[in-house]
């Protein structure tokens, strides 16, 4: 009878622990070459692949990974024209919108430390459909540091609040 006791309290301890065990397992990313840091809660993989952008083929590197049901990702471009960055961010946000086919958002403002101001640069949050037709929410960030663009997104049937800012609050420029 004992023997079952300590089974049952051990069956239950390892209930616990796994109920208090973060669903999200937060880390700092610095990727290469993007010049910016984030945290994201699970391990990324990384993807490169040539896309027109804002009026010209433009290498973008996706880093993503999904962690409670969301999809976190950032992508970046370097455009090495200035010119190119206001109508890129305009059509990184255009993109974002018909891919959920969702209504053209209002835009917040954003402060991203040591991004480089621009009109274009705007945090939206949409709601749209899969291809599939699954309703889905998207909140997207994108901004700029120099000739870099970047798209913070996260994506899922519902967006938790809290992750949510945690994300968005730890994306960092640098030099």
């Amino acid at each position: 009878m004992r023997i079952t006791s300590l089974r049952g309290a051990v069956l239950a301890l390892l209930g616990l622990l796994a109920a208090c065990s973060p669903a999200l397992d937060w880390r700092e990313l610095r990727p290469e070459g993007s010049g910016v840091q984030l945290m994201l809660p699970c391990k990324p993989a990384s993807h490169a692949r040539r896309v027109q952008l804002a009026g010209g083929p433009t290498e973008l590197t996706l880093y993503a990974c999904t962690a409670g049901g969301v999809t976190w990702a950032l992508a970046f471009a370097d455009l090495q024209d200035p010119a190119r960055v206001g109508p890129a961010l305009q059509a990184l946000r255009e993109a974002a919108a018909a891919n959920l086919g969702a209504a053209a958002p209002q835009a917040k403002a954003l402060q991203v430390d040591g991004a480089t101001p621009n009109p274009a640069s705007a945090r939206l949050a949409l709601r749209g459909q899969l291809p599939d037709g699954q309703a889905v929410q998207e909140e997207m960030a994108v901004f700029a540091k120099g000739t870099r663009v970047y798209q913070a997104t996260c994506v899922g049937p519902t967006l938790p609040v809290e992750d949510v800012e945690t994300f968005f609050g730890s994306l960092r420029a640098s030099s």
